[in-house]
């Protein structure tokens, strides 16, 4: 009974769907699993196992805190996509740029912890400078539920604050647990 159970685990494992949108499941197993190749046995730690949200329940909890969501169906995996909406941040070269170097590496600095701050509590899911020296200088994509939100937690940047950086907010639409690759 014991070896079956490992057996039907392992096949489990080795099964998987290795396509880019494998489950969230196959992964949650993965990582509960101990290995011991002294003793050539696999357990199952229940505790490291992490449940698994349902697309309703996420839709749900999305609805009730006022997000916009809608989804679709996927119609070469049959999977239900939701899409939720996100805030992306423009910062653009502001009208006050005559600082010094000592004040415009201080203000650098307070920026980054701005956006540091606002990635730990969940507000901003990526922020990153643009590849060029033109006028605009960056994106960050708040998750927040409205567009006051966004353009709040955007004007309290210390560089926007102190006309270095201007903002400028939209909405934007992506799809839920895709990532960037």
């Amino acid at each position: 009974m014991k070896h079956s159970i490992l057996i039907i685990v392992v096949l489990m494992l080795f099964n998987c769907k290795k396509a880019e949108h494998a489950t969230p499941i196959s992964t949650a197993v993965q990582d509960s699993l101990e290995i011991d190749l002294a003793t050539d046995t696999i357990s199952i730690n229940t505790e490291k196992i992490v449940p698994v949200k349902s697309y309703k329940e996420i839709k749900a909890e999305l609805t009730a805190k006022g997000y916009q969501t809608y989804d679709y169906v996927d119609e070469e995996t049959k999977d239900t996509i939701l899409m939720q909406q996100y805030f992306i941040a423009f910062l653009k070269n502001g009208t006050i740029r005559t600082q010094n170097e000592e004040e415009a590496q201080e203000l650098q600095d307070q920026h980054l912890a701005h956006l540091t701050k606002m990635y730990k509590l969940g507000y901003a899911d990526i922020s990153g400078p643009f590849g060029d020296d033109s006028n605009m200088r960056g994106i960050t994509i708040y998750n927040v539920p409205t567009l006051k939100m966004a353009d709040s937690l955007a004007n309290a940047d210390p560089m926007v604050k102190a006309g270095r950086l201007e903002i400028e907010v939209h909405p934007w639409w992506a799809a839920k647990g895709f990532s960037l690759r």
